[in-house]
C-alpha cells in the first residue's frame, strides 16, 4: 500500500509525516481471517495495534462460556491501540464478521513512533477522545426507546463506515444478535424493528451480499434525534 492511500484511509494518519508513514508501512504485516474467524483472541491484547483496510470485525466481552458484542468496527478503523499502554489483563476478543484484511504493527514499534511524530500521538488522542463521548452518547440513550437506539447505531455504523451508492449508503448485514447488543436492545425488538424500517422503505436488505442498504438516511437520522429528556 502507498503511503498516501494509507493516509487517506486511515484518518489516525492525515497529519503524519511521509517519514512516519514510510516507517510504518516498512514494519507492518498484513493478515487476511474469513468471516467467524478470531482476530485477536483475549490473551493477546497488548501485542499490536490493527488497522481495518477491509471487511467489519465486533470486539467482544466475554463471560466464561458466553459472549457480548461491544462494538462493530469497519473498514478505515483500528483496534488494540489502548491495550498496548495498559497490561492489564483482557477479557475481551476480536472477530471477523466477514472476510476481513488487517494490517498490524507491533506494540513496540507503533509506541517508538508516538513518541517520535508529535502530530500522530495528537491525532490518536483525538480519535480516542472521539470514542470516549460514543460511550457516553451511548449511556445517554439507555433509557430512550429500542427505535431510537437502533437508528442511532445505523446512522453512526453509516456515517462511520457507510458506502455512498446511487441507491443509498451500504453497511454490512449485521447478525441481529451483534446489532442487538451493541444497540443495548434485544433481539426480538431488533428484529420488529427491522422489518418496520424495510416495510417503510428506509432500509434494505441486500440478499446474498451480506450488506444492508440505508434507503432512507435522513429519515433513520430523524428518528436518531427523537431523544426525549
Amino acid at each position: 500500500m502507498q503511503t498516501k492511500a494509507f493516509s487517506e484511509l486511515f484518518s489516525l494518519f492525515n497529519t503524519s509525516s511521509p517519514e512516519t508513514l514510510e516507517w510504518l508501512l516498512s514494519v507492518a504485516v498484513e493478515h487476511e481471517y474469513p468471516a467467524g474467524r478470531a482476530v485477536l483472541m483475549e490473551d493477546a491484547w497488548g501485542n499490536a495495534v490493527y488497522f481495518i483496510i477491509s471487511g467489519w470485525i465486533k470486539v467482544r466481552r466475554l463471560y466464561g462460556d458466553n459472549a457480548v458484542t461491544l462494538a462493530i468496527l469497519g473498514k478505515g478503523d483500528f483496534f488494540g491501540e489502548m491495550a498496548i499502554l495498559d497490561e492489564s489483563p483482557r477479557s475481551t476478543d476480536v472477530v471477523a464478521l466477514c472476510p476481513v484484511k488487517l494490517l498490524s504493527i507491533s506494540a513496540q514499534r507503533f509506541v517508538q513512533t508516538l513518541f517520535k511524530d508529535p502530530q500522530l500521538h495528537h491525532r490518536m488522542l483525538q480519535l480516542m477522545v472521539r470514542r470516549l463521548r460514543m460511550t457516553n452518547l451511548r449511556f445517554q440513550l439507555r433509557h430512550q426507546p429500542p427505535a431510537v437506539k437502533l437508528a442511532n447505531t445505523l446512522v453512526n455504523l453509516a456515517e462511520s463506515y457507510g458506502k455512498l451508492t446511487k441507491q443509498g449508503t451500504e453497511i454490512l448485514n449485521i447478525p441481529y444478535k451483534d446489532l442487538a447488543e451493541v444497540t443495548d436492545i434485544s433481539v426480538d425488538n431488533t428484529s420488529k424493528i427491522m422489518e418496520k424500517l424495510e416495510s417503510k422503505g428506509w432500509i434494505k436488505v441486500e440478499l446474498g451480499t451480506q450488506t444492508l442498504l440505508l434507503i432512507n438516511l435522513k429519515q433513520l437520522t430523524n428518528l436518531a434525534g427523537q431523544i426525549s429528556s
